[in-house]
């Protein structure tokens, strides 16, 4: 079976932002498979921030991202599926990628939902900052 081009445009959007200077943000659907700090997850996701100056020994592999970051000062090793990325963007503008999470894996793996946020976090995919747009592939 051929690996899916997600991980690969992933790394592609992660590598446009770092060279256009902005700030790129991932939008996970969690679950029980995403190692992430549970208390930062609303509605079932949860944006990460991937700058370097966010994190720390990122790996982009083709099943899964992981890193550390700090959350609340405490050092976290985070762990996500690429299956459960349902999008990358540039905080600055908003433009990325969007990908469809299919329910059937999600279902397996845990629980996701709608985003509805009025806590000042990240904007979930579809709703991306400014002008900016989201490409969602299928």
């Amino acid at each position: 079976m051929a690996t899916s081009t997600k991980p690969y445009l992933i790394r592609a959007i992660h590598e446009w932002c770092m060279e256009q200077g902005y700030t790129p943000y991932l939008n996970v659907v969690v679950d029980g498979a995403t190692r992430v700090p549970r208390e930062f997850v609303k509605d079932g996701q949860i944006v990460l921030n991937l700058s370097p100056e966010a994190t720390h020994q990122l790996v982009m592999g083709n099943e899964t991202i992981s890193f550390s970051a700090r959350f609340s000062g405490v050092a976290q090793s985070l762990l996500v599926p690429v299956a459960a990325v349902a999008a990358i963007y540039a905080r600055e503008n908003g433009q990325g990628m969007a990908f469809d999470v299919l329910p059937d894996a999600a279902a397996e793996r845990g629980e996701g939902g709608e985003p509805d946020r009025d806590d000042g976090a990240p904007p979930p995919i579809g709703s991306p900052p400014g002008r900016g747009h989201l490409t969602r592939i299928k």
